[in-house]
């Protein structure tokens, strides 16, 4: 299935969901074990299993902590 298909889903890996979101990936790490981070996949059983993320799941959680000032921000 080439990526200019409509139904084609990239899935992303945790460094490379982390260099978009500029933050390292022990952060992304961290977000994912606190359950701040956005909402990711795992490929595979167990806990070595590999961590996917989609684009979409990225953006949706940029968008849901986008604010308008700082006194806005939850304490």
């Amino acid at each position: 299935m080439s990526s200019s298909s409509p139904n084609f889903l990239p899935y992303l890996t945790s460094d490379e969901a982390a260099e978009i979101l500029k933050i390292s990936a022990r952060t992304l790490e961290r977000m994912r074990v606190e359950g701040s981070g956005p909402r990711f996949m795992k490929a595979g059983r167990g806990r070595r299993s590999r961590v996917l993320y989609q684009l979409a799941d990225i953006t949706a959680w940029l968008e849901a902590n986008a604010y308008h000032s700082t006194s806005e921000f939850p304490r």
